[in-house]
């Protein structure tokens, strides 16, 4: 299996289909959770919607370049969730998390081992297949607080009754 069809295969299990070592991903998460759970605070934890719009942000700042743009995603935006009023809210930005995974996996389907070996923008970000696989890497961190948080919400919900 080539590089990109390994790193294609990674990105949609943590993202879109999940495998038999994880038995869950980010899309599976999300399809059960309203607005109302998704911006529950939990102490100093990052809420649910928060997670989603940073994991997003970067997602969606790689795929820029991956498509021929620029990089113009910084870290200090990488939290500034748009307010979660309503389910129309919450939809919107679940949707698009999926749809750019979606269109990342796309994209991505088409790089070759030796574009996969490129700079990534500036030979301080190391290559496309680095950025790419970091991306993986911090969707499965991330993925992991989701998961507790969503437990714990589920818990405290139950317990109410």
């Amino acid at each position: 299996m080539n590089l990109s069809k390994q790193l294609v295969k990674q990105f949609k299990e943590i993202y879109l289909t999940g495998n038999w070592v994880v038995a869950t991903n980010l899309k599976a998460q999300l399809l059960d959770i309203n607005w109302e759970q998704a911006t529950v605070k939990i102490g100093s934890l990052n809420n649910i919607a928060d997670l989603v719009f940073h994991l997003n942000y970067y997602i969606k700042g790689v795929l820029d370049v991956l498509k021929g743009g620029t990089l113009t995603i910084r870290d200090k935006y990488s939290f500034n969730t748009p307010s979660i009023t309503s389910e129309k809210d919450w939809n919107t930005l679940r949707t698009e998390i999926i749809n750019n995974a979606q269109e990342f996996v796309c994209i991505l389907e088409q790089f070759s081992d030796e574009e996969l070996n490129q700079v990534f923008v500036d030979k301080k970000y190391g290559s496309y297949e680095r950025n790419i696989r970091v991306t993986i890497e911090h969707g499965y961190y991330h993925l992991g607080q989701l998961v507790l948080i969503k437990k714990i919400i589920v818990e405290k919900i139950n317990t109410q009754f």
